[in-house]
């Protein structure tokens, strides 16, 4: 990741923002298509716990269990080898120009561009990476003997956790920016806590919780699908 700017904070949400789909949910199907798992009761699984993220209800750590189990005894050369036809297969089909062009006008601006996501460190380190984010905050893995062991560590990178997570860093910066400067992209309603602390806060192909909350206050809607 790259050093620190003069610019503002750029808050970018990955999934349904950045990228045209989930990749959490992606993966899922992505497993299935790779005969990992029992394709009916994964997909099951995997639909039922993105309506419930969809609807605000998620319980985080039973979800990235979920999501980590059928890989939990992979080295990391086989989970690499994965991930990389994960890239191909299921996340580069989501790429959105209009994204990229976003992140680089930031960048280009002079902007800390920072994607911050509920979605695992596992999935989410190389997409942040085609983006050129200066710095991804996404919810952390546990590891013992380089194997997940499927647990979160740290605090899950989902709604108020977010908020929370996200000031840790800053914490950490020696001051150099603060949540209420910054501006903030997300289409989720789960990201409302930190959409109301910004300065600026975009909401970007919105759920229709979050759209009625936009309207009601005011926020700027945007597409970046059209």
């Amino acid at each position: 990741m790259q050093s620190l700017s003069s610019g503002k904070l750029a808050l970018f949400d990955l999934d349904n923002t950045l990228l045209a789909g989930d990749s959490d949910h992606a993966w899922g199907e992505f497993l299935i298509s790779k005969n990992l798992v029992d394709a009916a009761e994964h997909r099951r699984k995997n639909d039922w716990f993105y309506q419930q993220y969809t609807q605000g209800t998620l319980d985080i750590h039973s979800y990235v269990k979920f999501t980590l189990t059928p890989i939990l005894e992979l080295s990391a050369a086989e989970r690499n080898q994965l991930h990389s036809e994960f890239m191909r297969e299921a996340i580069a089909p989501l790429m959105l120009e209009t994204a990229l062009s976003l992140v680089a006008q930031h960048k280009e601006a002079g902007d800390f561009c920072v994607i911050i996501t509920a979605t695992n460190e596992f999935i989410t380190t190389p997409i942040a990476s085609l983006f050129q984010a200066d710095h991804l905050l996404s919810t952390e893995l546990e590891m013992e003997n380089d194997h997940f062991t499927g647990n979160i560590s740290g605090i899950p990178c989902y709604q108020s956790g977010k908020v929370e997570k996200l000031q840790q860093w800053l914490d950490s910066q020696n001051g150099e920016w603060q949540i209420s400067e910054s501006v903030f992209y997300s289409d989720s309603i789960n990201d409302l806590a930190l959409l109301n602390q910004v300065a600026t806060p975009i909401v970007v192909d919105p759920d229709e919780q979050l759209r009625e909350a936009a309207k009601n206050s005011a926020w700027k809607i945007i597409s970046l699908r059209e």
